[in-house]
Parts: C-alpha cells; structure tokens; sequence
C-alpha cells in the first residue's frame, strides 16, 4: 500500500474526485456522472443556504436510499451545516429524540414519513422539508463551488442505535469522514472500475462510508432499498457490482439464497463489520463468492474504523480483527494503563485523526469514553477507550475477546458471549446464535442461549455443546427464535432478546 495523504479536505471535495464522464452514482432510474453530481451538490447546498441556515446549523434527513439521501451529506457539508442522518427504520419517538437532542434546524423527509410524526415530534426551531422539494432543487438554480471550509470543523452527527438507552450522537469533523474514506479505498483497493452496492443504512458510519470511499477512489456508488436477500443477489447480477459491505446477519440470508453463477463471479470485495465472522461462515463465503476477497473488520462509530484483517491471512487467521488501518493507532491497554503484551489481554484503545469529537452535548458520556491517550502513543492527544477486551499474538494480529458489558461472569469465570455464539454456529444446527448473562443468585450470570432454529433440534444443539464446551459454558436455557431481533443497524439486539427472556422467567 502507498503512503497515503494525511491531509483533510473539506467533505464535499468527494464530489470532485472521480473523472468527469464517469458514473459517480446509479440508481433504477438515474445515472449522475461526476460533474453532474458536483453540480447537484452544489445546487442542494444553495438551496440549503436560501433557507437562511447559517455556519453550524444542523439538518437532519430521514429518508431512503435515494439520490437525495445520498447527495445531502456532501451538501450540508458545501453549505457549511451540520448532516444528521436519522435511520428510515427508526420510529416516531426516536425520530422526535434525535431532533430535539442535535437541534436540528431542519428535516428533510417524504411525506409519508411526516405524515407519521405527531404533535410536538419536530421542535418549533425546526422547519420542514419535503423530499420532492429537495429533490427539484437538485435539477435548479446556480450552485454553491466547492468549498473551503476548516476541516477541522464539525461536519456531522451520526446517532447510535440506542439499544443502551436514548440514541446519542457521536460528533465527526470533515476531517474524519475524509480521512475515513482515503482509508478505507486505500486498504480494500477500490479504483475507478469498481462499483459498490450500497445496501446499509446511510445513517451508519459503515454505511455512510460505502458512498465516501467509492467516491473517493472515482468509483460507482449503487444504493439498494432491499426487501429480502434475492433483491441484493439480483442487483449484484444487474448492476455488475464488485464490492459489497455487510454485517454478519446479512451474510447468513445471502447464503442461504440462490445465486446465478454470473452474479456469484462479480463480486471481487466483500467487507464485514459489525460482529465477528465465524469459521464456518468464511468457507460458507469462499464456497459462494471464489472470486471475492473477504476483509474482516473492525470498527466503532466514536472512531469511524480500527482494524482490518488483509483477506490472504483469513485462512491462517480466521478469527482475528487484523491490525490497525491507515491513520489509525491500536494500543491494547491492561488495567493499571501500561502496554499489553503479545498474549495478555487488555483494552482497545484507537488515537489519531480519525478519533470523533465527542458525544454531543454530553460531557459526562463523553469523559468515559474520549479519554487522554496513554502516555507512550505515538498520536496522543484525545482517544476512543473502547471498552472492547482484545489480544494481540506476536505477529500483531488482534483477536476480540468481548465488551466489558456484555461479558458473562458466571461460576467464577468471565467469558466472552462470542466464545459460547461461535461454537453454536459451528455446530451446524442454527446459522444464528446469541448468548446472554442473566441474574442468578449462586452463580452469578446464568447462560441463556438465543438462537434461529425449531426445538426439534435441541438435543442435538446441546450434545454439540456438551462436546465442545466445559461445563460452566453450557446454556441453562436455549430459546428458539424464527428470527432473532436486530437493532436499526443491522446488529443483534442483546438488550431486547434479553428482555424477552426475563419477561418469559417472570411469567414462569
């Protein structure tokens, strides 16, 4: 890889990085090449600006993945506003959240979507937008140049799931979405040839960075509303995509869907986040996709992405979250805050230029999390302090151990959820597992073990575990699940699945 420009641009600088004439965007009914999407955005942050928004202000968007939805960011950025992206999953009373919390100024939103907000869900400093109005002003008016705004500066706001409590907003300058996507098309390789369906939500940092890594190496961004896996398999095969971003849920639908041999051969790039990959489903992924190199990953919305794992080490090292990526320090830090050695576990601690500003408006949240860099960084200043547990081997390759939240403290010992969910998968029986720690007076955590399946298959799930696990890894409970509940990202919703099995005790 070649030494990469540290230097941050203004955000909106993305829509001048590809050729003029080549497609920087493709939808079912529109091909936008990259002069006419620097003219869009242009055009989208005049209108924005006509409003009589000023430097600072917040928009928040809450809509599909349309043209719209995936030119505003570049546009609030041109205009010198703030982007909140608000996920098209989220319900009314989160949607109300987020607009009181950031402020926002403004929602850009269909009618559908307004049509279900009520009384008081949009704060009177807040005006309305529809959709179609945003969209004609695309096609109209002379617009903004690109601009030369401190990069410094704080460029947008991406809310968390909130499966922890309320949604809180994770502060990000242009600076980290530029250097996030100089990044990502460094290490995963993208060129101009490649093209990138989009099928995560925009409002998600993996999302969001489908479109700014593609079209930071002039590529073409293909944004996919899907309803089941067939829709992606088909918009591989039609659009000829080359490379696809998923979470590992997404994954085991993909599989478990057919594939014409043209669409499996396409895919050249398949990039996970957002929960580890197992064993079985890498070989599952290397017997579909042969042409595809797979990067596992790493990451956290307070520092956009930690690590990724090079595809020629997956085999060697199938469980590993690699090493740091291009600008970013990894240091794993042991309790008493000193460096931890090959073997040893400790915390994962990200410094460097892609470190978030914060949460905003949220000094307490954000002093447990943005904390000074241990005093042998080479970075310094401000980091993320993930609370992830992680151990490096002595070739630097880090494996993750578990969050210090989820762990399951049980007979004395302390495990990692992920070492009972792999085995579970493994086993053959489900594709699908989740494993919790609920209250329980003599050994503190009791194992409960949520998975995909019919019970019909029990015995033989238990016996697999029996054989693979000691016995104070064996689940006292297995709850079978038609689908296991996931949050607005894509990710499993612990909380929730957890709540379902102590309102079950409960009643019991």
């Amino acid at each position: 890889m070649q030494d990469l420009d540290p230097t941050p641009f203004p955000l909106d600088h993305l829509a001048v990085c590809g050729v003029a004439g080549s497609t920087a965007l493709q939808t079912r009914d529109e091909m936008i090449d990259f002069r006419v999407l620097d003219q869009m955005v242009g055009r989208l942050a005049a209108a924005l600006r006509a409003l009589g928004l000023v430097d600072g202000d917040r928009i928040a968007t809450w809509l599909n993945k349309t043209v719209e939805a995936c030119l505003l960011p570049l546009a609030a950025a041109r205009a010198g506003l703030v982007y909140v992206p608000i996920n098209p999953a989220l319900k009314r009373a989160q949607v109300a959240h987020i607009l009181l919390d950031s402020g926002a100024r403004l929602l850009i939103a269909g009618e559908g979507r307004l049509a279900a907000l009520e009384t008081g869900d949009i704060p009177n400093a807040c005006s309305v937008m529809a959709e179609a109005a945003a969209k004609a002003a695309r096609f109209d008016g002379p617009g903004l140049e690109k601009s030369a705004h401190n990069p410094h500066s704080l460029c947008a706001i991406l809310y968390t799931s909130g499966s922890t409590g309320k949604p809180k907003g994770v502060m990000l300058s242009h600076a980290n979405l530029w250097l996030g996507a100089v990044s990502v098309a460094a290490y995963l390789g993208l060129n101009a040839n490649d093209r990138t369906l989009c099928v995560l939500p925009l409002s998600f940092d993996y999302g969001q960075n489908q479109l700014f890594s593609t079209w930071k190496a002039g590529g073409c961004a293909v944004p996919l509303d899907y309803l089941n896996a067939r829709d992606v398999a088909r918009a591989v095969e039609v659009y000829g995509i080359t490379t696809l971003a998923g979470v590992p849920p997404l994954w085991v639908q993909l599989l478990e869907t057919p594939w014409s041999a043209q669409a499996a051969s396409s895919l050249s790039r398949i990039t996970n986040s957002g929960g580890g990959l197992t064993p079985r489903l890498v070989k599952a992924l290397q017997a579909q996709f042969p042409k595809a190199d797979i990067f596992a990953m790493y990451g956290l919305t307070e520092a956009f992405r930690s690590t990724y794992l090079p595809p020629n080490l997956l085999k060697t090292n199938p469980t590993s979250i690699g090493s740091a990526i291009p600008f970013a320090e990894i240091m794993v830090v042991k309790p008493d805050g000193s460096e931890a050695r090959a073997g040893e576990v400790g915390e994962l601690v990200h410094a460097g230029p892609l470190v978030a500003q914060g949460y905003w408006q949220d000094e307490e949240r954000s002093a447990l999390r943005f904390k000074a860099a241990p005093p042998w960084s080479y970075y310094g200043g401000m980091a993320v302090w993930s609370g992830d547990s992680v151990c490096r081997d002595t070739q630097g390759l880090l494996t993750f151990v578990g969050r210090d939240d989820e762990m399951i403290k049980t007979s004395g010992n302390r495990l990692s959820p992920a070492e009972i969910e792999e085995v579970a998968v493994e086993s053959g029986v489900t594709s699908e597992a989740v494993a919790l720690g609920v209250p329980d007076e003599k050994i503190g955590h009791a194992i409960i073990l949520a998975v995909r399946g019919s019970s019909d298959s029990e015995a033989r799930l238990r016996a697999y575990l029996r054989q693979e696990l000691p016995a104070f890894m064996q689940p006292k409970e297995i709850l079978w699940l038609e689908a296991l509940p996931r949050n607005a990202n894509g990710k499993f919703d612990r909380n929730a699945i957890k709540r379902q099995v102590l309102t079950q005790e409960a009643t019991q």
